[in-house]
C-alpha cells in the first residue's frame, strides 16, 4: 500500500512538472524572443532547474530523513543568515523594488524558499521533542513563534508578504495539530490583525492590490490590469480552450504569464478541462500526501510531512485563487508548474522527502 502511495505521489508530481515544461514554453517563447532574442530562454533555464531539483530530490530520498532532526537548528540558522545576506546591497539582487534573490550567473536563488523549509523542519523536530509540553505557553508555544517571528521579519524586509503569510499559516496548522492550546493561536491571530492592516494599507502597492481585488474596474489600466487580463484569459478559453500555443493574453497583455499567472494561460489554451485537470492533479497529490502523514509512525516524520504537504497545498490554492480573482494578488508561484528556480527545486525536494518519509517502515 505504501509503495503504491509513493508511486502515485511521484507520478502526480512528474505530470505536473511536465505540464509546466510545456506551458512555460508556450507562455514565454514570444516574450523571450522579444527580450532576449531566444524563444527557448526560459525553457532552457527551467530544464536546468529541473535537473538540479531531481538531483536534490534523489539525495533527499536516499538519506534517512530522521537525520534532519540533528540538523534542524543549523539549517534554520543558515537560512536566517542568508535572509540577512540577501538584504545587503551588491549581494542581493533587486527586482522591482524587492531584494529577494541571489544571482549566480544564469541561476537565481531565493533564500525565503529555503527558510520556509528550514522552519518546517525545525518545527517538526521541536514538536517531536516537546511531546505533551507543546501545550505549555513558555516551553511549547513561545519558542516556535519566536522562530517564525524572526524569519517572517527578515522575509518582510525584502519585502515578501505572500511568502510570510503562507509560512505563518503552515506553522499555525502544525501547532494546532500538535495540540497547542487554541486560545494561544486565536489570541495571536487576533493580535496580528492591526499589524497586518498596517502592513497592507501603509504600503501603496499592497493597498492598490486590495482595492483592485475588490473592484479591478476602478483602475483597469493600473492596479486592476493583471486581474482583468487574467479573467479575460480564463474566460476566453471556454470549455476546450483556444488550443495549445494560441493564447492571445500572453502576447504582452498578461504580465507574469509564465510565472504567477501561468494558470490563466492554461485556462485560455486548454480551457476549463485543462484547469480542472490541474486542480484534480493537486487534489490527488494532497490526498497521497495525507495518506503518507496518516501512515507515518514517528512524530517527527508525521509533522514534517504535514508541513510539506500544507505548504504545497497553500501555494497551489493561493495561486489558483489569485488567477481566478478569488484572492488578492500575492506573487506566489504555482508549485511544479510556474517558472522559477528555488521554488521549483524546493518543491521537488519536498517530494523527495515525502517519498522518503513514506519509506519509514523499510528502515531497520
Amino acid at each position: 500500500m505504501i509503495r503504491n502511495i509513493r508511486i502515485s505521489l511521484f507520478i502526480t508530481a512528474f505530470i505536473l512538472v511536465c505540464i509546466g515544461i510545456v506551458m512555460i514554453y508556450s507562455a514565454s517563447s514570444i516574450y523571450a524572443w522579444e527580450r532576449y532574442k531566444d524563444g527557448f530562454f526560459f525553457l532552457k533555464r527551467q530544464l536546468v532547474f529541473i535537473i538540479i531539483g531531481v538531483l536534490l530530490a534523489f539525495l533527499s530520498l536516499c538519506i534517512d530523513y530522521r537525520r534532519l532532526r540533528d540538523l534542524s537548528r543549523p539549517i534554520l540558522l543558515v537560512s536566517l543568515f542568508l535572509l540577512v545576506l540577501v538584504l545587503v546591497p551588491g549581494l542581493g539582487r533587486e527586482v522591482a523594488g524587492a531584494r529577494r534573490w541571489f544571482r549566480f550567473k544564469f541561476i537565481s536563488f531565493q533564500p525565503s524558499e529555503l527558510a520556509s523549509l528550514a522552519v518546517i523542519i525545525y518545527l517538526a523536530d521541536f514538536i517531536a521533542r516537546k511531546g505533551e509540553n507543546i501545550k505549555n505557553f513558555s516551553k511549547g508555544f513561545l519558542p516556535p513563534i519566536l522562530a517564525l517571528g524572526v524569519t517572517a521579519a527578515l522575509i518582510m524586509l525584502q519585502p515578501d508578504l505572500g511568502t510570510t503569510l503562507a509560512l505563518a499559516a503552515v506553522v499555525f496548522i502544525m501547532l494546532f495539530i500538535a495540540g497547542v492550546r487554541l486560545t494561544y493561536l486565536v489570541s495571536l491571530i487576533l493580535a496580528s490583525f492591526p499589524a497586518l492592516y498596517i502592513l497592507i494599507f501603509s504600503v501603496p502597492y499592497r493597498r492598490t492590490r486590495i482595492m483592485a481585488f475588490l473592484n479591478p474596474w476602478l483602475d483597469p489600466k493600473g492596479g486592476g490590469f493583471q486581474i482583468i487580463q487574467s479573467q479575460v484569459a480564463l474566460g476566453s478559453g471556454g470549455i476546450l480552450g483556444v488550443g495549445l500555443g494560441h493564447s492571445k493574453q500572453k502576447l504582452f497583455y498578461l504580465p507574469a504569464a509564465h510565472t504567477d499567472f501561468i494558470f490563466s494561460i492554461i485556462g485560455e489554451e486548454l480551457g476549463l478541462l485543462g484547469t480542472m485537470g490541474i486542480a484534480i492533479l493537486f487534489i490527488i497529490f494532497i490526498q497521497q500526501g495525507l495518506k503518507i502523514i496518516k501512515n507515518t509512525p514517528d512524530r517527527f516524520g508525521y509533522f514534517l510531512a504535514l508541513g510539506l504537504v500544507s505548504m504545497i497545498a497553500l501555494k497551489a490554492t493561493i495561486n489558483i485563487g489569485v488567477s481566478c480573482a478569488l484572492l488578492p494578488t500575492k506573487g506566489l508561484p504555482l508549485p511544479f508548474i510556474s517558472y522559477g528556480g528555488s521554488s521549483l527545486i524546493l518543491d521537488m525536494v519536498s517530494v523527495g522527502l515525502l517519498m522518503n518519509i513514506a519509506r519509514t517502515g523499510e528502515y531497520p
